[in-house]
């Protein structure tokens, strides 16, 4: 692999971050970007000042969709210290994506290398806020410019970095979930446990429809029989009851979550009883009438735990845990948060430290 050429604008003042981040709307100064084709395999890495793509009209990605993305954070420790959390993680799920997609893979260690360069680079744009950190976003395309249905043969590669705060305006208060029977978003064997835009653009209806009706999100159901809980949207499902967390399991239509596979991790560490199994919505209504039902909380990058404090199933609302979160979501809240600062020990290797940038910003 070619070594990361560097086209860096000199910094000339100190960056100052908004005092309300939101999510997604803000960029740091510069990018990462990498080139495929036949000939050359994955080549010409660069990290550059930030600016917009050229892109053919013709280009494959925009007509049939071939792309994939990943999401990662990364944060500061109380000393100062720029940490990643699970990048290599996040890098394996995105070459997963590729095979499904017919992506070339990119060479895993190269990628990590890469994006901790960037996030040194850029490691002024690392906000220190509780609840806030550097937004990841690698994003492979193909470029073809080419009018027919078939892999493309050229790809681009880059990793866009965004300062984020909390990914619902709630923040880590509990939120309102439709459980959605009207539209399916993915389905077993096709393109559900991949990170690519077309299974955002699925819910898209949906979650518009279910907002206007009050609602932070919507809660799916298989797409074959309609009765087995998914996901949401934006993250995972976990299902408390009185003596089990339960969490879907991975049929092939449900995204495998890396917040997902920590929070089963530390569960199993604290000694609890949490399975990865089907839930039918009958279960989770009848476990809410007959009281053994503790409460339901999503996990994923973006929200990290976020409580479900109402649940709507055909009419029926249901108050979960009084409308606040629980205690188990609020532990695994604050382990995680702690875990991102490294305010407790990483006891799982889960942080990659990122190295002071030797590059002229």
């Amino acid at each position: 692999m070619e070594k990361i050429q560097y086209h860096i604008k000199k910094r000339t003042h100190k960056i100052e971050l908004p005092k309300e981040l939101g999510f997604g709307k803000l960029f740091t100064d510069h990018f990462f970007e990498m080139d495929y084709s036949p000939e050359k395999g994955w080549h010409n890495p660069i990290i550059k000042h930030l600016e917009n793509l050229s892109v053919h009209p013709g280009s494959m990605f925009i007509h049939y969709g071939q792309a994939i993305f990943e999401g990662l954070k990364a944060f500061k420790t109380e000393d100062g210290k720029a940490i990643i959390f699970r990048p290599k993680a996040h890098i394996r799920r995105l070459n997963n994506s590729a095979k499904r997609i017919c992506i070339p893979l990119v060479d895993e260690e190269f990628l990590l290398h890469a994006l901790t360069e960037l996030v040194a680079i850029e490691s002024d744009w690392i906000p220190t806020n509780p609840g806030e950190s550097l937004y990841i976003r690698p994003v492979i395309y193909g470029m073809d410019p080419f009018l027919g249905v078939k892999p493309s043969s050229n790809y681009k590669l880059f990793i866009l970095l965004s300062p984020v705060g909390a990914y619902y305006s709630e923040g880590f208060k509990p939120i309102k979930i439709l459980i959605q029977d009207d539209y399916v978003r993915a389905v077993k064997k096709g393109l559900g446990e991949c990170k690519t835009p077309a299974n955002y653009a699925a819910s898209l209806l949906a979650t518009k429809e279910a907002k206007e009706k009050g609602f932070t999100q919507v809660l799916w159901l298989d797409g074959i029989e309609q009765k087995y809980l998914e996901e949401v949207g934006t993250m995972n499902i976990f299902v408390e009851f009185k003596d089990e967390i339960a969490t879907p399991e991975l049929t092939g239509s449900i995204l495998p979550g890396i917040t997902r596979r920590s929070v089963i991790k530390i569960l199993k560490e604290k000694g609890l009883n949490v399975t990865e199994r089907l839930i039918t919505i009958d279960e989770v209504v009848e476990a809410y009438k007959n009281g053994t039902l503790v409460s339901l909380f999503g996990t994923g990058t973006a929200a990290v735990i976020s409580p479900v404090g109402w649940l709507t199933y055909k009419g029926t609302e249901m108050i979960l845990n009084n409308g606040k979160a629980s205690k188990l979501a609020q532990e695994l809240f604050d382990e995680l948060s702690s875990l991102h600062t490294l305010s407790i020990e990483d006891k799982y290797d889960w942080i990659v430290q990122v190295q002071n940038e030797e590059v002229e910003v």
